[in-house]
């Protein structure tokens, strides 16, 4: 089981897509809420050094606070991702 956490807002579009890779890995998350003005995300800032989100946190794998859609992204694809092979065996 992972420990991951994703900052979002709702109604975010680089959130939604974070989603759903999470949601295509079946991996289980803590969904937190920031507010919608940004001097208000201090847990953010603290975590990533900024306002923005999404923000994902895997103190599992020593991930402080990833900011950047496509960076968490490709971080959850290479981190808990199955290879073809692994899905469907090799092939000769």
């Amino acid at each position: 089981m992972t420990e991951l956490v994703l900052y979002e807002l709702q109604g975010c579009p680089y959130c939604a897509m974070v989603r759903e890779k999470l949601a295509e890995l079946e991996l289980e998350y803590e969904s937190r809420t920031v507010p919608r003005v940004h001097h208000e995300r201090t847990e953010v800032q603290e975590r990533s050094g900024q306002t923005g989100v999404p923000v994902l946190v895997d103190e599992a794998n020593g991930v402080e606070g990833m900011s950047e859609s496509t960076r968490i992204i490709e971080y959850l694809e290479e981190t808990y991702g199955e290879t073809v092979e692994e899905t469907y065996g090799e092939t000769s």
